[in-house]
């Protein structure tokens, strides 16, 4: 009895501490805040809380300690919040914490301590993010992890040790990136990993010495990646046993290329370029080839991998595609005497095999600077320094200059550093960047100069570091972006542009960026934006002009980006919006984001064209008193109508019943009439004295309904009541 009445105690101080905007569960020790105009953590969470949903807020910032007044947590969902920057302890005292979800948020950079104190967190999902770099020792802390994901973010490189300290992770995922370099010793860290997924990414040939070091690994997704040629022994995996490289580019498999990896079972070859393969020697545990969607030559070529199947009982899935008289026959029907030579196509030349390593520098590092030979780093981080300090080892990959005063780049300012992947200059005051300043970074991928006074760039400062990928001119002294500059950055992918003074966006702005997948304009004094300003652009898939002073919906401007899936205007002055503004990019936007304009006015046909693709929708603290018809919008996980004043009239009954339908908090409250103001549009009785009111409403305002569903139910039906309890709770 002493311990039902200390939990009764207990659970009514949880509820008396419960914060407006949330929804708190006792009984479970669970918290909803789901959906709403939260800027910061509420301080005022019951403490025993252990699980805590935040998602659809607008945090930006996660500051440190922010959760050291709920030490019970060990489930957290953070899942579009805008967050941007994880503070150094930001999850610091949350050591029972299993279960982390980032997903959706703006995160571009993991510092050291960003994950401090999480020593028990099992599950890490950062997912959907804008992650160009992972600073080694970044996930040091995380010594229980058993997953991290890190799909469809921005990454290109990573360093060795990245992920050292994951002594249990079984399953890294890093799909959907853009990752075409990896250090040797990337995956040097993870003795228990079992399944790696790098598909859906720019690797141009199978990085077989960084996978060597994954001795338990059991499978391995390489799909999706633009790799040619798989080399003699390219993959020595002891414990792989399934191995996918569908949809990549392959012409041709070398014939030992899996002999070091002996219990392969499965392998996945469809959709590539393959008109034959050789036996595979030393794969003699394979079970199962799949070549369906390979461009098949059935002549006497084959022959050799024909009779292979037979002998080592492989079952191969595939079809031919020539000649015509054999064109369709699977592989299993074929016999020998009917792969005919009376025409041979020549088997394509294997590429030539890579450089190999040079070998270490034994240049020694700066004065007054740290290096690191074990993962290449070099760093002079706010040392007070006017010259930009050379003579760093010359396999250098990383080097970090940040918060000097060097004012200006020099040309040939980097000498020997032919290795170097990412450099950091941000807050060093610099001015110029002189022609010639990055030549010889031939492996240059991120070059970050924000924090800085540039108000002009020259083409030929980028000249001899043609890698480049990530660009960061965030928060100089741009009044308009530097046209031309691009044309020397075939494989630009992000351009960050962000917190400058820029009035426009003109034809020929972006020439030559002809990769950019990620363009960020935010904070800007953006008014127009021309209609072919944007067609060099033709990959991009994220659009950020927030806090801009665009007055307008620059609809002829997103003509001809058929991959844009996101763009964000929140925070300019749009006051109306007409009809089919989005009508350019409707077939692939998934997330738009259109809160805190001011808007009073959006035409009923403003949506033309959107519907189940649209995941979010973000149309909170505008001015406009009704919506247009979403009901086909079925794809949605986000809606934020919080803040809109909605006159909840027999004109928005549609809207009414729709939010009803939805398993999702949208925030949606009336604004008027008088005797509606503040009350949710979902429960508003207004709606009653409308024509055709109670056909089809939700159980909560249909009277006969109530009453049926507060009889008891005859029988459990199992698996159900979950489901109910959480949109119960939702709603």
């Amino acid at each position: 009895w002493g311990l039902l009445l200390l939990a009764a105690a207990l659970g009514a101080t949880a509820a008396a501490r419960c914060p407006a905007p949330c929804v708190c569960d006792n009984l479970r020790a669970h918290v909803l805040c789901l959906n709403g105009s939260l800027t910061a953590i509420p301080d005022t969470i019951p403490e025993l809380t252990r699980k805590l949903d935040l998602r659809g807020n607008s945090f930006m910032v996660i500051p440190a300690g922010a959760f050291l007044a709920t030490p019970y947590l060990t489930h957290l969902d953070l899942q579009h919040c805008k967050v941007e920057r994880l503070e150094e302890g930001a999850f610091r005292g949350l050591g029972r914490l299993v279960y982390l979800n980032l997903a959706s948020n703006g995160i571009a950079l993991l510092y050291q301590e960003s994950l401090d104190g999480l020593f028990s967190l099992q599950q890490l999902i950062l997912e959907g993010n804008r992650i160009e770099e992972i600073q080694p020792g970044a996930f040091g802390h995380l010594g229980s992890l058993t997953v991290l994901d890190l799909r469809a973010n921005a990454l290109v490189y990573l360093p060795d040790m990245v992920f050292q300290g994951l002594q249990v992770l079984r399953w890294l995922r890093l799909s959907h990136n853009a990752l075409h370099v990896l250090g040797t010793e990337a995956f040097a860290a993870l003795p228990a990993l079992r399944r790696l997924s790098l598909d859906h990414n720019e690797l141009q040939a199978l990085p077989g010495e960084a996978l060597a070091r994954l001795d338990g690994a059991t499978r391995l997704d390489l799909g999706h990646n633009p790799i040619t040629y798989v080399a003699e022994e390219a993959l020595a995996m002891a414990s792989l046993r399934h191995l996918f490289l569908d949809h990549a580019s392959l012409q041709d498999v070398a014939p030992d290329a899996f002999a070091r990896s002996p219990q392969l079972r499965i392998l996945d070859l469809r959709e590539n370029q393959l008109q034959g393969l050789p036996p595979l020697a030393g794969a003699g545990g394979l079970v199962r080839v799949s070549l369906d969607g390979n461009p098949l030559l059935c002549s006497c070529l084959l022959r050799p991998f024909h009779k292979w199947l037979a002998r080592a009982r492989v079952q191969a899935e595939g079809a031919c595609a020539a000649p015509p008289a054999l064109r369709g026959r699977s592989l299993n029907s074929l016999k020998s005497p009917e792969m005919r030579c009376s025409r041979l196509w020549p088997p394509p030349s294997p590429p030539a095999p890579p450089e190999q390593p040079r070998a270490a520098s034994s240049r020694q590092c700066p004065r007054g600077c740290v290096c690191s030979p074990d993962i290449h780093h070099g760093s002079c981080e706010n040392r007070d320094l006017r010259e930009i300090p050379r003579d760093f080892p010359e396999d250098t990959r990383l080097l970090d200059l940040r918060r000097n005063l060097f004012r200006t780049v020099p040309p040939d300012a980097f000498p020997g550093l032919k290795e170097l992947v990412s450099l950091h200059l941000q807050g060093c005051s610099i001015r110029v960047l002189h022609p010639g300043a990055l030549r010889g970074l031939g492996s240059l991928l991120y070059l970050y100069l924000a924090d800085n006074h540039l108000s002009t760039l020259a083409a030929a400062a980028f000249e001899g570091a043609p890698q480049l990928a990530y660009l960061d001119l965030d928060h100089n002294a741009f009044t308009r972006v530097p046209a031309g500059t691009f044309r020397l950055l075939p494989n630009l992918i992000s351009l960050r542009l962000q917190h400058n003074a820029i009035g426009e966006l003109a034809e020929g702005d972006l020439a030559g960026a002809r990769g950019l997948r990620w363009l960020y304009l935010a904070g800007n004094a953006i008014r127009h934006i021309a209609p072919t300003a944007l067609a060099p652009t033709k990959m991009l898939e994220k659009l950020q002009l927030e806090g801009n002073h665009l007055s307008e919906v620059p609809t002829a401007a997103l003509q001809g980006l058929p991959a844009l899936s996101e763009l964000k205007l929140s925070q300019n002055p749009i006051k109306h919006m007409g009809d089919s503004v989005f009508l350019p990019v409707a077939s692939s936007l998934q997330h738009l984001y259109l809160d805190n304009m001011g808007l009073e006015w959006i035409s009923p046909q403003a949506f033309t064209g959107l519907g189940p693709k649209i995941r979010s929708l973000y149309l909170e603290s505008n001015k406009m008193t009704n919506i247009p018809d979403m009901s086909n919008f079925t794809g949605l996980e986000i809606l934020n109508l919080q803040d809109v004043p909605f006159h909840c009239d027999c004109q928005l009954l549609p809207l009414h019943r729709w939010i009803n339908k939805l398993n999702l908090c949208v925030g949606a409250t009336c604004g008027s009439p008088a005797e509606a103001h503040g009350v949710k549009v979902k429960l508003s009785t207004t709606f009653q004295t409308c024509p055709g009111w109670g056909q089809g409403e939700a159980g909560e305002t249909n009277p006969k309904k109530t009453k049926a569903a507060s009889k008891p139910r005859k029988k459990k039906r199992s698996g159900k009541s979950p489901a109910r309890g959480v949109s119960k709770t939702r709603a």
